[in-house]
């Protein structure tokens, strides 16, 4: 693979803020699925590990805010996405959500969205879509300035849960089977997160990134958002979102970017939470460094301790 040599520069908050929780607006309440259905809890870790980045892939300096996403499942039941189509003419498949029931039956919700095929330098498998989603906003804003452009999920088991007793969580990882690795003509997959587990993305892996070129220096809001559109069955949506308040200057060309306040079940980290930002540490990386990591090597040794 042709290598090219990217720089980086990381902005690291000593003293990052955590705001209070402000519970998003018009949030549905869970649809009535009864008392004996055991549902996921998806709760939406804040983002970590940014990094700037540069890219000459077009002839000119382009730069993009990388960072690592996570998801944990702390509800009472696992989230099982079930996916099938009728033939490989049709590169979709269709989704289910799996619900267990406490009398050990099960209940299914259907067309819940869609898994596709999805080639990535390093490994090739099936997505589910739109389960994650990011962008940047002014602070203050409602307006997205720059959307993601993900192309999916491989959900699975990829770190445990340490912070949180839940009776419900399985002694050793079940959803580890990478999601159709390799295996584009399957009619049939299926792919979740236990109870006590959740499932992380390193920056810059198949889109853990949101580009900068063009922005304004200023405050902007990183919001990461699980499950936006509310169709996979959970427990509470109250903590579906995370953020984080950052500083945006430019200095000859090149994006500083400084992390000022991290609020953990909000997606609206606002001014007043801000503190003074630490100096900038510059690194180097290179590009198969940041393109090219399996997701699924990633264990509880990869998750930032603020994840677990």
């Amino acid at each position: 693979m042709r290598r090219r040599t990217l720089r980086a520069l990381i902005a690291v908050s000593a003293a990052s803020a955590t705001c209070a929780t402000i519970p998003a607006a018009g949030l549905a309440a869970p649809p009535a699925v009864g008392s004996n259905a055991l549902l996921p809890d998806l709760d939406q870790q804040t983002p970590t590990s940014l990094q700037v980045a540069q890219s000459n892939l077009f002839g000119k300096p382009r730069y993009a805010l990388g960072f690592q996403s996570a998801v944990r499942n702390i509800g009472e039941g696992p989230l099982i996405i079930d996916g099938r189509r009728g033939n490989t003419r049709n590169p979709l498949m269709t989704a289910e959500q799996l619900v267990r029931r406490r009398d050990g039956s099960q209940m299914v919700a259907p067309a819940i969205g869609k898994l596709r095929y999805a080639v990535a330098i390093g490994h090739q498998h099936w997505h589910y879509l739109g389960f994650d989603r990011y962008e940047l906003r002014r602070a203050g804003g409602d307006q997205a300035l720059v959307r993601d452009h993900k192309s999916g999920f491989c959900l699975g088991d990829r770190y445990r849960v340490a912070d949180v007793a839940l009776a419900a969580a399985p002694p050793v990882a079940s959803y580890t089977r990478n999601c159709g690795l390799w295996k584009p003509r399957r009619l049939h997959v299926t792919e979740g997160i236990s109870v006590g587990y959740g499932d992380n993305y390193q920056p810059y892996l198949e889109g853990q990134s949101l580009p900068l070129t063009g922005l304004r220096a200023g405050r902007y809001v990183l919001v990461h958002r699980v499950n936006g559109n509310q169709r996979v069955l959970e427990s509470n949506y109250n903590n579906n979102a995370a953020s984080v308040l950052l500083d945006l200057r430019w200095h000859n060309g090149v994006p500083v970017v400084r992390t000022l306040a991290t609020c953990p079940d909000s997606g609206r980290c606002g001014v007043q939470d801000a503190r003074r930002p630490a100096a900038v540490r510059v690194v180097r990386v290179t590009w198969r460094a940041l393109v090219c990591p399996l997701h699924e090597r990633a264990g509880a040794a990869d998750v930032p301790q603020s994840l677990t």
